[in-house]
């Protein structure tokens, strides 16, 4: 369920002194915004102009004040891209990209965001990646300022063998690392899954 998110409203799941900045965006591309419930599979989401409305962003309502800014500014890199590219480039390649390095050195250097989340994202810049999921560093940075659910984890926080349960109810058993992202089984099926090391999951005693 999705609801329009008042202009005005849109301070309350910003950082302090970013909402001018950000309603530039908003208000030079007339950005339809809408706040959502959170959705297991994205945080944010960019629909270019067609039959139905103009440029049309969500953002999950859930994030904490820096993960929505990030997000919202991932989604706002993916419309300016679309209106010097169209569909004619990678989703999140190269030109992107530089469009989000872009977007974000508005944003670094000027006291909005804390010491380790603007640390984080001047490194991301360098390369960033197709969601903040996508860097875990940026990623492990953002989640500290959540509210903390009582156990639980990051995967990578969890001993060898540990069961732990995902948001959609599903049981595994954490294995080995493999390059980046951890092998484990699923229980009930004995499938396996690869999961990223900052993928939050609850403990199963």
């Amino acid at each position: 369920m999705k609801q329009e998110a008042p202009l005005h409203a849109l301070a309350a799941y910003l950082p302090e002194g970013t909402f001018e900045q950000v309603m530039d965006f908003i208000t030079r591309y007339k950005v339809h915004l809408t706040v959502t419930r959170e959705r297991k599979s994205l945080l944010g989401d960019y629909r270019h102009p067609d039959s139905r409305g103009g440029h049309r962003i969500s953002v999950n309502g859930n994030l904490n004040k820096y993960a929505f800014l990030i997000t919202l500014l991932h989604e706002i890199a993916h419309l300016v891209t679309y209106m010097h590219f169209a569909n004619n480039v990678a989703s999140h390649g190269k030109e992107w990209k530089h469009e989000f390095s872009l977007i974000l050195k508005q944003f670094v250097g000027k006291g909005f965001l804390p010491e380790d989340v603007e640390q984080a994202v001047r490194q991301s810049m360098h390369n960033p990646g197709a969601s903040s999921c996508a860097d875990d560093n940026l990623m492990r940075v953002l989640k500290k300022y959540d509210l903390r659910k009582e156990n639980h984890y990051f995967v990578e926080q969890l001993p060898l063998d540990q069961l732990f349960k995902t948001k959609d109810g599903r049981i595994f058993r954490k294995g080995e690392k493999i390059r980046k992202r951890y092998r484990c089984e699923e229980v009930s099926t004995r499938k396996i899954y690869l999961f990223s090391p900052v993928y939050e999951v609850e403990l199963v005693a």
